[in-house]
């Protein structure tokens, strides 16, 4: 069951992760610029394994002592999963893509912290995925299985940003053209429907 719910908070997490943001940007630019890529991934890395823990441990927490809150949990996760994975199924029309040089670069390390900490602290969207989305499914877990969903997430987030950071120079050009975030979207969008389809599973067991 162990693996079971870490390869969950990993699949989840690496889809979430994965799907195009301003985040992304900006680690893919400091890795095509090579400046200051260490800090800027172990930054974002930080960033969300502790947003990831602190959503998991909080919601887990008030979702244990409420059915209300649990049905809550597993419906409107659902239902975000859904619209999530619609929502990237709907990219595959657009010509997305990251724009790796549409910002000037920080020079000093005391700047290219500041800047991902602004990048992902005031993005509303980290706190979505990872505070109320993955704290809410990971809270839905029993107490024993919830370090194996937050572990699953989290190593999502480690291997995601270390890829595209320290990536970058080598794979910017495939990652910097829409067709390769077009697949991108389209595993995202299937990865979330399939794990909407395994929580309304398990809500209708629930009933």
């Amino acid at each position: 069951m162990t693996t079971q719910v870490f390869l969950s908070g990993l699949g989840l997490g690496a889809s979430l992760i994965m799907a195009i943001g301003a985040q992304n940007a900006h680690v893919l630019r400091m890795g095509v610029q090579r400046s200051h890529v260490a800090l800027t991934v172990i930054a974002c890395i930080a960033i969300d394994m502790a947003l990831i823990w602190a959503g998991v441990a909080g919601a887990g927490a008030l979702i244990e002592r409420s059915p209300l809150l649990m049905a809550l949990a597993r419906w409107g996760g659902a239902a975000f999963l859904i619209w999530y994975g619609l929502r990237s199924w709907r990219g595959l029309l657009a010509s997305n893509r990251l724009d790796i040089a549409g910002a000037a670069t920080p020079r000093t390390a005391t700047a290219a912290l500041a800047s991902v900490l602004a990048m992902s602290l005031l993005n509303p969207h980290v706190y979505l995925d990872t505070v109320v989305l993955l704290g809410s499914i990971g809270g839905r877990y029993p107490a024993p299985d919830r370090g194996a969903f937050s572990a699953g997430a989290m190593t999502a987030s480690l291997l995601w940003f270390s890829l595209l950071g320290f990536g970058a120079a080598r794979f910017a050009g495939v990652l910097a053209r829409p067709v390769a975030w077009k697949c991108i979207e389209a595993l995202t969008g299937a990865v979330m429907l399939l794990l909407a389809a395994n929580l309304v599973i398990d809500g209708l067991a629930a009933l």
